[in-house]
Formats: C-alpha cells, structure tokens, sequence
C-alpha cells in the first residue's frame, strides 16, 4: 500500500458517494481493460465466495444437482456450491500442479451434473483447454475459481476468462487487495446482466438507475454482495501496479526455487509444476513435504525456535465434516497434509528467503532427530 492508495481513497471520501457507484464502475472498467473484456462482463463484488455463488445462481444451479469441484481448495469453493443446494462433488488434483485432474472429471459425470469448477491453485492455471473440452462434450457450464489467479495466464488466455464465469478475490493474500473484495466475469453479457441484479437484492444498482425515475420492483431474490467506492478505489490503484507487483512475485519464486533446490535434490520436498505455456501469479509459495516428515512439526519448530510464521497451504475438501462427502480423493489428500506455506509478500528480500530457507531445513533435520 503507498500514496496511490490513499489518493484514490481521498477523491472517493471527498465525493460524497462512498457507496457502490462510480468509482466501483471505473474498477470495472479497468478490470475488463486489463483481462481483454468489455466493462459489461464485469462485475465487483464483497469477496470470491460472492462472486462464485452468484455464478451458480446465474446458470441456475438449484437443490440436486451436483457440481464437480476440485478437492484441494479453501472451502469457500465447496461452501458455494451447498448454498444454492447443490452437491459439491470432489475431484482429485494432480500431484505436481495441486490442480483439478481432468482425467478424473468424466468417471463422475452424472445425469445430476450441472458444472465443474477448477481451482486454479496459488495462481497456476489449470488445463483449462482439456476441462473446457470435458464440459462441452457433456453439456457442462464452467465456473473458474480464480480467487488467487488475477494476472494468471493459460496459453496466452487470462485466468477467470475461459469459461462461463470467472471469480476473482481481492482479500489480504493477494496479488491486488483492498483488505476483502472480488469479482466475476461472465462470458455472456445477458448472463452478467442477471449476476448483477443478484448482487443487488435482484434490482438495478443505485448508480446506474440516479437518472431512472422508476420505482424498482423486487422480481427475484437477490443478495446484498455489493462492494463500496472506498475499496474499490483501494483496488483501483493496486490494478495500476498490477505488473510490477507480478515481476516481483516471480523475482521472489525464482530465489525461493534456488534456495530450496538442494532439499529438492535431497527429496525432502516439492515445489509446484508450472508449465512453460502457463504464467502463473503466485499468490504463494506452498511446498509438499516428503511425507515421511510431519509437517504441523515443522511449522511448531520454525515458530519457536527461528520466530518464522508458516502455515498448511489449503484444505482436502472431501475429508471435511460439513460437507459428509463419501468422495476419496486421495492424492488432494495427501498434498494437503504434506503442504506447508511459506513466507511470501512484496516487501520480502533475498536475504529473508535465505535464512528462512536455512531455518527450514535446519528444522527438517530437527524433525526427523526428534522422530
């Protein structure tokens, strides 16, 4: 956050109109600019979770049908797909992208399934062409969970732009944030039309109807996900410095590769695959532990005993009580128990990744002494 943050919100506070309105529409406008659409695609909205129900709600997502969702995810994902009374139904991931493996979606098409959801993991896309090819021969929509990929390309396409909806998240951990916030985009503007008014208790928004002397009249139940100027011109100011925040993510991926490469040789670890025809945004810097280490260990070691904050990387959805799935998944399985997240933010240096990576492996071997 700098000066160009606090400028946009200034201008905002100093309008008058501090709710969604016009600043809100320039983000949309700078949004559809910036991913190759046309600022009716766009829609700015409370978070990711918003942003991908109201898409399920658009393609009429309803009590019984099912929806195939990556299993290695935050389960805002799955959360989504239970509030329109769908099943979400959890597909494994494959091991050296963390992503959807699309040569397990059609064993679990059914008559009952209506969608497929990839998770396009810490920013690395997923095979979007082979999970687009999948759903076109079933007659499946396709609702990308961008959350962590803004900036994210697949073969030349954006992130959140390949299927029918797109879901953006601008919360803390990522790439451009306002604190919490997202976005969709949808492929069809009479689509996006529809996903608005939901996001706007099923009316037109305020801003675009000031001039419309016409009562609004409530058709359909709608949700109150609309975002405000001040965040949006907070997000606004982080699109502008979209790039440089993205050359020095990859700047900082590449010295965390080098330093972590000898435990790679030793197989103490994994780093996640990023094929070469893939730009990956890099939301974080998540590892696989070999799984002869125990990895809650490992990040009780660094704490203590090195001051340095770590964390799992994201959920195996399947195993999770809310959702009393019988789906096994167990490589998503694994990768969550084995994932551990690393220090990984803008002000961080080479130094920093150098002794973290030193403290990691110190810790590995105080593990392993311990067991």
């Amino acid at each position: 956050m700098g000066l160009e943050e606090i400028e946009q919100v200034v201008q905002v506070l100093r309008s008058g109109w501090i709710s969604n309105g016009p600043k809100t529409r320039e983000l949309e406008s700078a949004i559809a600019d910036y991913l190759g659409l046309v600022k009716e695609q766009v829609i700015v909205v409370t978070n990711c979770t918003a942003a991908l129900h109201v898409s399920l709600l658009s393609l009429g997502i309803t009590n019984g049908d099912e929806v195939l969702v990556s299993d290695f995810t935050f389960p805002a994902t799955g959360h989504s797909v239970m509030y329109c009374g769908a099943v979400p139904r959890f597909v494994d991931i494959d091991p050296a992208s963390y992503d959807i493996d699309p040569s397990k979606l059609e064993e679990m098409i059914n008559e009952r399934t209506k969608a497929i959801i990839p998770v396009h993991a810490f920013g690395q896309p997923a095979e979007m062409d082979e999970i687009n090819r999948i759903a076109e021969k079933h007659g499946l929509s396709v609702i990308e969970d961008a959350a962590c990929a803004f900036g994210a390309q697949f073969r030349g396409s954006m992130a959140g732009t390949m299927g029918d909806f797109g879901c953006y998240s601008f919360h803390a951990l990522k790439g451009i944030t306002c604190g919490e916030g997202g976005a969709l985009v949808a492929k069809d503007k009479k689509m996006a039309e529809k996903a608005r008014r939901l996001c706007n208790y099923g009316i037109e928004p305020a801003w675009d109807r000031h001039s419309n002397v016409s009562v609004p009249v409530f058709q359909n139940l709608g949700y109150n996900y609309k975002i405000s100027d001040i965040q949006s011109a907070v997000v606004l100011a982080q699109l502008r410095k979209i790039n440089t925040f993205m050359e020095k993510r990859n700047l900082l991926a590449k010295i965390w590769s080098r330093e972590l490469a000898p435990m790679v040789t030793k197989g103490l670890l994994r780093e996640q695959m990023s094929p070469n025809y893939t730009v990956h945004s890099h939301q974080a810097m998540v590892i696989i532990l070999n799984e002869s280490i125990n990895r809650n260990l490992i990040m009780k070691t660094m704490r203590e005993k090195f001051g340095i904050e770590t964390t799992l990387g994201t959920y195996s959805s399947h195993i999770q009580p809310v959702y009393g799935s019988k789906d096994v998944c167990p490589v998503a399985k694994v990768t969550s128990d084995q994932s551990l997240s690393l220090p990984f933010y803008f002000e961080l240096n080479e130094d920093t990744i150098h002794y973290c990576a030193a403290s990691l492996s110190e810790s590995i071997e105080i593990v392993k002494r311990s067991e």
